[in-house]
């Protein structure tokens, strides 16, 4: 039995959940950078004079089209270099785009749309080096269940960025929360550097400089004995990989289709909510038709939404992880989706009541904010492991990239008299479509018998 193999049956230890707690935690600036535009909006429209809702449809996605091409363009560089120094790399210029952010003269609107742009570009490279992390120092049996764990970061930098933002906003304006996030970040900066080990299986696979010691390393950790030699590699290292033909080819087109559209179905309705959200409760509060509440207050009744949706991801994300032993976790993300098309019709009726919305933004947050740590868990046993940093990467940039169009068009709609409720309930629809993508992508999957279940649970419902 290699260390791989001891991983993947022995009950995890505390350095296996340790290098799970970093991941959580490095997935929560995800989840702040998600929320920070959605927050500051309407402070940053008031700072740089934005005229209408379309600028700041831009405003909200220039950091998600970042993520995108992050994702796609820069996190297959993990699969080149290894996990661990992509990782950090990501962070240090994540600090870059965030103090770039807080830094941008109110008079240039473009220099801040870069620097979000610029910030996205790393937090959509880290984030899939995260996941496969997870992945492999969990068990076989608690896999489904530490993914769902992972998945809280998300939701939950989201909500904390929630809190946090409006009381920044108050105290120092509108470049305050993007201070909070540089300092945040360069503090998991330097923790990832101490505590976060490299892959396994890039160690075992690719075999860089160095590769013998680090394993030996991680199995002292584990309590595994001193190896003379790394153990044989899954694949071939004497032969190119093709990675685009185990991505591409033959049955693996049809699963990647299914995994990546039904991953971009979630992310349109992921960043409406996220995004939108507090602005439309706002605009909603402050309109003299509607009693013209005061703009302060309205702001903490939109950022309080905003961080409900959140805290509904949280919980999502927990069920998920509590289901995930019982229920295959791929059948649970479709009815997570399928959730979805629910809370955002039942969102969408009861818009104009606060408590009432207020109950319903945990559903939202359910939905859109629990089925991306559904994704994250589901997606990394997709793919065999010469392509799998490559192959979650392109879904995670394909998803973010069709998803910097809901707060774009969403902005073109609104300014066009479209109504907040109709928004909702087309986000609900959209869910439902993606929530038949992953059914199908799960027949798909139980149809192959030599299909990869190693990073799934066994049982199937």
């Amino acid at each position: 039995m290699n260390l791989r193999e001891s991983i993947a049956s022995q009950p995890m230890r505390a350095f296996q959940k340790r290098i799970i707690g970093i991941c959580i935690a490095l997935a929560f600036v995800d989840g702040f950078e998600v929320l920070v535009a959605a927050f500051t909006s309407t402070a940053v429209a008031k700072a740089f004079a934005l005229p209408n809702a379309a600028d700041i449809g831009y405003f909200l996605s220039a950091g998600t089209f970042g993520m995108g091409l992050g994702a796609i363009l820069i996190s297959p560089l993990a699969d080149r270099i290894g996990r661990r120094k992509h990782i950090l790399m990501c962070l240090a210029l994540i600090c870059v785009g965030m103090a770039a952010s807080a830094l941008a003269p109110t008079s240039s609107f473009p220099f801040l749309l870069a620097a979000r742009f610029f910030a996205g570009l790393w937090i959509g490279a880290l984030i899939p080096s995260l996941n496969i992390l997870v992945s492999e120092y969990s068990s076989d049996a608690k896999r489904g269940t530490a993914m769902g764990v992972y998945g809280i970061g998300l939701p939950a930098g989201a909500a904390t960025g929630g809190f946090i933002t409006t009381f920044l906003l108050n105290a120092w304006g509108w470049s305050a929360p993007f201070w909070f996030g540089f300092a945040l970040t360069a503090i998991l900066l330097v923790l990832a550097y101490l505590w976060l080990p490299e892959s396994i299986l890039y160690l075992v696979e690719k075999r860089p400089a160095g590769a013998l010691e680090d394993y030996n390393k991680i199995g002292a950790k584990l309590g595994y004995p001193n190896e003379s030699a790394l153990p044989a590699p899954r694949v071939s290292v004497g032969k190119p990989q093709n990675v685009v033909q185990m991505i591409f080819g033959g049955k693996m087109l049809q699963r990647t289709l299914l995994l990546w559209l039904g991953y971009a179905c979630l992310m349109a309705a992921f960043y409406f909510a996220n995004t939108w959200t507090p602005r439309l409760l706002i605009t909603y509060l402050t309109n003299p038709a509607n009693g013209g509440m005061d703009a302060k207050a309205a702001q903490a009744i939109g950022n309080n939404a905003g961080v409900l949706v959140a805290v509904g991801g949280v919980v999502g994300a927990l069920l998920f992880a509590l289901l995930a032993r019982r229920v295959h976790p791929r059948v649970l993300t479709a009815y997570t989706l399928l959730w979805g098309l629910a809370a955002y019709v039942i969102y969408a009726n009861v818009f104009q009541t606060t408590s009432a919305a207020f109950m319903a933004a945990v559903g939202v947050g359910i939905a859109a904010n629990g089925g991306v740590a559904a994704f994250y868990a589901i997606s990394p046993s997709i793919y065999p492991t010469a392509a799998r940093g490559t192959g979650v990467g392109w879904m995670v940039g394909f998803g973010r990239i069709v998803s910097i169009l809901a707060p774009i068009v969403s902005g073109y709609l609104i300014d066009g008299g479209m109504k907040s409720q109709s928004l909702y309930q087309i986000y609900g629809v959209i869910l439902a479509i993606g929530a038949g993508l992953v059914f199908l992508l799960h027949r798909s999957m139980k149809s192959d018998s030599t299909s990869m279940t190693e990073d799934v649970p066994v049982s199937v419902h």
